[in-house]
């Protein structure tokens, strides 16, 4: 098990790194792109794992020169991923992290997906009881690349960034978590890169 005791606090992202759900928000991003006309690149889209919707969808609208709703895409996209009916799946190593330093270290979740979905997918995974904070795209002005979501769950966790350890499977997380003053272990198909 990885030694995480010189930290007060874990800060996990949720898609990708708990929850095995990138491969259905990826989908739902390709039927959104084909609803609207624009190009859908794979590799892409997994690198703005984190991201808020409604701000894909802006990145979206700079990549192909198109002016969208970024309000409607990300309805679109919603109302996709929903369609596929997804039951979410824990990442297995990063899960077993979570039980290790469970009553040992505090536990939160940054994550870039709405409130609504982020606590659905957490009680139905029983995460929801593992962690004592959580921060959705919903909870923030600025998504990551921002640091905003990490320190907003060092903040209801009661501790300082510094004393803070992320766990992200993108480079965007990994971005939010260094300007939030956090280390970061990355996490790549389900597997942990320390």
């Amino acid at each position: 098990m990885l030694d995480l005791t010189g930290y007060k606090a874990i800060v996990f992202d949720m898609d990708g790194t708990l929850i095995d759900s990138m491969g259905s928000h990826v989908k739902a991003w390709q039927m959104t792109c084909e609803f609207y006309g624009m190009p859908f690149d794979e590799e892409y889209m997994y690198g703005l794992g984190g991201v808020p919707t409604p701000q894909i969808a802006i990145l979206l609208n700079q990549k192909f020169g198109t002016d969208h709703s970024p309000e409607e895409v990300a309805a679109k996209k919603r109302d996709c991923w929903h369609s596929l009916n997804d039951v979410p799946k824990i990442i297995k190593e990063t899960c077993e992290v979570l039980d290790f330093y469970q009553g040992k270290l505090k536990m939160g979740v940054g994550t870039g997906s709405a409130r609504k979905h982020a606590e659905e997918a957490l009680k139905l995974t029983g995460i929801d009881k593992k962690i004592t904070a959580l921060v959705t795209a919903t909870d923030v002005t600025d998504g990551k690349p921002h640091p905003e979501t990490f320190l907003k769950v060092a903040e209801l966790l009661g501790v300082e960034a510094k004393d803070c350890v992320v766990f992200e499977d993108t480079e965007m997380g990994r971005q939010a978590a260094e300007a939030a003053n956090m280390d970061c272990i990355l996490v790549k198909n389900g597997k942990i890169q320390a």
